[in-house]
């Protein structure tokens, strides 16, 4: 099984990318991010056409996410629990089933939080902290669990190519960082991290600056598996080629393949 993670940012701008990198790449699932729109107006059919099942909780012209699969899904929810009130579109996770039984996979866009001395960066520990909660939840259930997508942390000093320009962002401040360590203290593990311990695995680049020209990235997109899904991690990728592509993303694909087979 592949399961991918991406922030399109804007997905009616990337239909042609995304089905282009779906026929390059194959995974079965994908956690999408940033896809911008209501979800009336996912442009569902060209992906559908492709054979995959699209699940979206989606909000006007900023966060939204989505679940592509091969895979029919069992169950969809949508919505990080733990605030009644948080009505951004920020979490869906998607249950199929497969002849190893079910594996559960969540499309994650973390807040931002800057700027850091505001109510959004109150915000972006807090949603962490939830996000903390569901998993303390969700682990002892010993099911393979995906939690997949846009961070928005850079987790140390290695993820980033130029450190030093990060350290007031909300992205790299300590106690964002704390907040990370502490959800991978519950079990998981940072897949891209549990194959290499390369410098340079960035998967983002802003569109300022020459970022992308100067190699000047940071690593913000992550999967975490849960203990029965790291048993089964046979191999991570990070497809930077994309970011050549015309009108890109300024993030890239991340994926992985497991042992998990199809019914």
């Amino acid at each position: 099984m592949r399961i991918a993670t991406w922030n399109v940012n804007s997905i009616k701008q990337r239909i042609d990318s995304a089905r282009a990198w779906l026929a390059e790449r194959k995974p079965d699932i994908v956690c999408l991010q940033e896809t911008k729109c209501v979800d009336d107006a996912f442009p569902r059919e060209p992906f559908e056409s492709l054979g995959y099942n699209v699940a979206v909780h989606g909000q006007k012209t900023f966060n939204g996410v989505a679940l592509l699969s091969k895979f029919r899904f069992d169950e969809v929810s949508n919505g990080l629990p733990g605030d009644d009130k948080d009505d951004h579109a920020r979490f869906i996770e998607g249950v199929v089933s497969t002849a190893h039984g079910a594996v559960r996979i969540a499309s994650i866009y973390l807040p931002n939080g800057n700027p850091p001395d505001t109510e959004k960066y109150s915000y972006k520990i807090g949603w962490m902290k939830r996000l903390s909660a569901y998993a303390r939840e969700r682990l002892p259930l010993e099911e393979p669990l995906i939690l997949a997508g846009d961070y928005n942390v850079i987790p140390t000093v290695a993820d980033a190519r130029n450190p030093a320009a990060w350290i007031n962002d909300a992205l790299f401040l300590p106690r964002t960082r704390d907040e990370f360590r502490a959800l991978i203290n519950l079990g998981l593990t940072d897949a891209v991290r549990a194959s290499s311990d390369d410098p340079g695995l960035y998967t983002f680049w802003d569109y300022q600056a020459g970022a992308w020209q100067k190699n000047n990235g940071i690593r913000i997109d992550h999967l975490l598996l849960s203990p029965a899904a790291a048993d089964r991690l046979t191999g991570v990728g990070i497809d930077r080629h994309v970011r050549t592509w015309e009108k890109p993303s300024d993030h890239v694909p991340v994926w992985i393949d497991l042992e998990i087979a199809a019914k």
